[in-house]
C-alpha cells in the first residue's frame, strides 16, 4: 500500500533547517528599534541644557571632582594599569574584548594571581569571541589562584545567536576608586610605541573621582548577567571624595537595553556642536543619519575633521565600507586623513572644545547595535585642549584625501566598496 505524508527524515530535516534559518535571522538581527528621523538642533554644546539633556537621556547623571590622565601607546598604557593591579587592596574588576596570549597577556595574568593569592577579590570578564586566542595556561595560573574568570556570551546549540552580541568594552577598576578606560585590547599589537605595522597607535585613560562609580556599575551589568553574582559592599563602591575638578559620566549600551545610546550621544552632541568636531576613528562607518547630522554641521560652519587607518588594517572590508560613505562628507568640506605609521586603533570625539568623549566605541553599526559598549565622557576644555593637541600630532602622520581623489579612486575599490556597504550592518 502507498504511504502518504512525509517521511519522518524529511520533517526532521524541515525542523533542522528552519530553525537553523530562524537563528541565523535573529543572529543578524539589529535588536532594538533605532533612531531613524535626524535629531533637531536646540542648543549648543556650552548650553548648560546640553549637559542635562546627556545627564538624563544617557541615564548616570554627569559628576564633577573628577581627574583624568591621558595614556598614549601601549608602553605607556599598560605600566601604570599593571601597577594599579599591583597596588589592589580589595577588588579588581576587569571587562575586555580582546585578551591573546605573548609577554603582556602573561604579565596581566600574573598580576592578577598574585592579587587573588594575597586576598583581593579579583573578577575578570572576558569575551567569548575575542578572548578565543588566550593561552590557556594563563587562565589556569589565575584560576588556579582564586581569579573568577567568567566568559561573555559562550554559545550554546540553542542560542547561538547572542555570540553576535559581544561586549566590546575596556573597563578595569581598581578598590573602586581608580579607573582605566579606551580602546587597548590585551595582545602584543598594542604594545610598544605606534612604532611600526605590528604596534597599533592607540589612547586609553586613567579615571580618579566620582565618576569611577559609574564605571564600576557599568561592570556590574554584565557580571550580573554571566554569573548571577552581584557584588556590592565598600570594596566596590566606597566612598569618592572629589579629587579634581573635571566634569564626567560613564554611560552603557547594549542590545538588550539601551542600544541605541551611543549613537543618540552622537547625534546630539553633533547637532550641539558650534564651531569644530574632531573624530579619531578606528572603523569609521557611520549611517545615513549621521552622515546627515555632520553634513548639517559643517553647512552651518562646524570644522570637522576625521581620522582613520589608512592601507595598514585589520580588516580591509571595514576601510572599503567606510571610504565608499566619503562623498557627502568630502562634498561637504569634511578634512579626511588617514593615519600612515601603523594600524590606528583610536576612539576619540571632542567638540567644541569641551567635551572629550572615549571608550570602547566605532563609529560603525556594530558598536552603536549589537555590541555592548562603555564610554566616558568627559566635559572639561583644559582636557579637551589636551586632546586636541594629541589630535593635531595624529594629523600629522595622517594622509589627506580630497574630494577628486576620491572621485578618481581605481574601479576596483568602488566595486570592492559596493560589496562591503552590504555587510555593513555587522561591521
Amino acid at each position: 500500500m502507498k504511504r502518504t505524508g512525509f517521511p519522518v527524515a524529511a520533517v526532521v530535516w524541515t525542523f533542522v533547517l528552519t530553525l537553523a534559518a530562524a537563528l541565523l535571522i535573529v543572529n543578524f538581527s539589529g535588536g532594538e528599534k533605532k533612531i531613524d528621523e535626524q535629531i533637531r538642533r536646540e542648543y549648543s554644546l556650552h548650553d548648560p541644557q546640553y549637559q542635562r539633556s546627556l545627564g538624563a537621556l544617557l541615564g548616570p547623571p554627569i559628576v564633577g571632582g573628577n581627574r583624568f590622565e591621558a595614556l598614549y601607546n601601549g608602553d605607556r598604557i599598560f605600566p601604570p594599569m599593571l601597577d594599579a593591579i599591583r597596588g589592589a587592596r580589595h577588588t579588581i574588576t576587569f571587562e575586555t574584548y580582546i585578551y591573546w596570549s605573548g609577554d603582556i597577556g602573561k604579565q596581566f595574568a600574573d598580576a592578577l594571581a598574585e592579587r587573588a593569592k594575597a586576598g583581593v577579590r579579583v573578577h575578570v570578564l572576558l569575551d567569548w569571541v575575542g578572548s578565543g586566542r588566550i593561552d590557556k595556561a594563563f587562565l589556569n595560573e589565575m584560576e588556579a589562584a582564586g581569579v573568577q574568570i567568567r566568559k561573555y556570551h559562550k554559545p550554546n546549540w540553542y542560542d547561538v545567536w547572542r555570540m553576535n552580541n559581544r561586549t566590546h568594552r575596556k573597563l578595569l577598576v581598581v578598590d573602586g576608586r581608580v579607573g582605566f578606560t579606551g580602546g587597548v585590547g590585551i595582545a602584543p599589537k598594542w604594545t610598544g610605541d605606534a612604532q611600526d605595522a605590528e604596534h597599533w597607535r592607540d589612547s586609553h585613560y586613567k579615571v580618579e573621582g566620582p565618576v569611577v562609580a559609574q564605571m564600576q556599575a557599568v561592570f556590574m551589568d554584565n557580571w550580573v548577567k554571566v554569573s548571577g553574582d552581584v557584588l556590592h559592599g565598600e570594596g566596590y563602591f566606597p566612598a569618592l571624595a572629589p579629587i579634581g575638578e573635571g566634569r564626567a559620566q560613564v554611560f552603557s549600551s547594549s542590545p538588550s537595553g539601551g542600544s541605541e545610546s551611543v549613537h543618540l550621544m552622537y547625534l546630539l552632541s553633533i547637532a550641539a556642536a558650534s564651531h569644530t568636531i574632531d573624530l579619531s576613528s578606528a572603523y569609521f562607518v557611520p549611517d545615513d543619519l549621521t552622515v546627515e547630522a555632520l553634513v548639517a554641521a559643517m553647512k552651518r560652519g562646524v570644522r570637522v575633521r576625521i581620522i582613520t587607518p589608512g592601507p595598514i588594517i585589520d580588516s580591509q572590508t571595514v576601510r572599503s565600507a567606510s571610504r565608499a560613505n566619503w562623498g557627502p562628507l568630502l562634498e561637504a568640506g569634511a578634512e579626511m586623513r588617514e593615519f600612515q605609521p601603523t594600524m590606528f586603533h583610536v576612539k576619540v570625539f571632542t567638540v567644541d572644545g569641551l567635551l572629550v568623549s572615549v571608550g570602547s566605541t566605532n563609529f560603525d553599526n556594530r558598536s552603536f547595535r549589537l555590541n555592548d559598549e562603555a564610554n566616558l565622557n568627559i566635559y572639561d576644555a583644559a582636557f579637551a585642549a589636551s586632546e586636541t593637541a594629541r589630535f593635531e600630532l595624529d594629523l600629522r602622520q595622517s594622509k589627506p584625501v580630497t574630494l577628486e581623489a576620491w572621485r578618481n579612486r581605481p574601479l576596483h575599490e568602488k566595486a570592492m566598496e559596493k560589496i562591503s556597504i552590504l555587510l555593513s550592518s555587522q561591521l
